[in-house]
């Protein structure tokens, strides 16, 4: 936004911008600036910001792009037959029917949790390589040594980390559907193959901050009875940013967390398993309480 005029800014400014069809809000981020959405319609508005004479501040839109439903599951019925050992772990547990559609739905909410966590600068990217780290450690040097996955879990760690560059705050490119939506599948295809190998308990520990923060919005939601598919801002690191807490500083919270739940999945791969599972929950639920409280 630009003030043309001569003299500084006072007082409330709102601005608003009706989204094309197929295009819905998920986050609005700028100094000073509120964003909320009503369907299409944007509104974000400014209280406390001075814009000098001739002067600008910057608004930034993050949207969500309709995806096609068969896409996503063609590519994860190929992703979940392409599974290594799948067969001699998981189906043995599940009928095939049972195995399919589970590891089907939980294939693809983790894509789309992944993508709806992309809301602040660097936190999905900083996720993404931190899953990444945690994936080429144990399929190099653990147990589960696995030089596939290892190779996998290696480029998207580098990727990662190259994008994370130029994603911190504030951010000078985003990942966005097109980023966010693949990262999710390639992310979630190699968890759920540490899984298939036995080893779920990692699988489960390295993104569980993500798959809290997600399903715990989600279920508060739906018990409130809200239109879970709009969008809206009650994750709990937007509540962080509501509350006065910078970008940065949340997904430096975030890492920390993520690098101790890596030393938790170290554990839980040298026997340490129930132990392990219960400090990462731990780990995870302080970290939670503290972005409720924007602390």
């Amino acid at each position: 936004m630009t003030n043309g005029g001569n003299l500084a800014s006072s007082g409330t400014i709102t601005v608003t911008d009706t989204l094309p069809s197929g295009l819905t809000f998920a986050s609005g981020t700028g100094t000073g600036w509120s964003c909320m959405a009503n369907a299409q319609l944007v509104t974000c508005t400014d209280t406390s910001t001075a814009i000098a004479a001739n002067g600008t501040s910057n608004i930034t839109l993050n949207v969500n792009v309709a995806a096609c439903a068969w896409v996503s599951f063609v590519a994860v019925t190929i992703g979940i037959l392409t599974l290594p050992e799948a067969h001699n772990r998981l189906e043995a547990w599940l009928s095939p029917t049972l195995y399919f559609v589970g590891l089907g739905a939980l294939w693809i909410w983790w894509i789309n949790l992944f993508n709806f966590m992309d809301g602040i600068d660097g936190l999905a990217t900083s996720e993404a390589a931190a899953v990444g780290g945690g994936l080429l450690l144990f399929a190099t040097i653990g147990v589960g040594e696995d030089p596939a996955a290892a190779l996998c879990a290696a480029g998207l760690l580098g990727a990662a980390i190259g994008f994370l560059w130029w994603n911190w705050s504030p951010a000078r490119i985003f990942l966005g559907d097109v980023g966010s939506v693949p990262v999710g599948y390639l992310s979630g295809f190699l968890l759920l193959g540490l899984a298939a190998r036995g080893y779920w308990k990692i699988a489960l520990i390295l993104p569980l901050y993500f798959l809290a923060d997600a399903t715990i919005t989600l279920l508060r939601r739906l018990l409130r009875g809200e239109r879970v598919w709009q969008a809206h801002r009650q994750h709990f690191y937007q509540q962080a940013v509501r509350d006065g807490l910078d970008h940065g500083t949340v997904v430096k919270r975030v890492i920390v967390a993520d690098l101790l739940l890596i030393g938790c999945g170290w554990v839980a791969e040298n026997g340490g398993g129930a132990i392990a599972l219960g400090v990462a929950v731990a780990i995870v639920a302080v970290l939670l309480a503290a972005l409720a409280r924007g602390r």
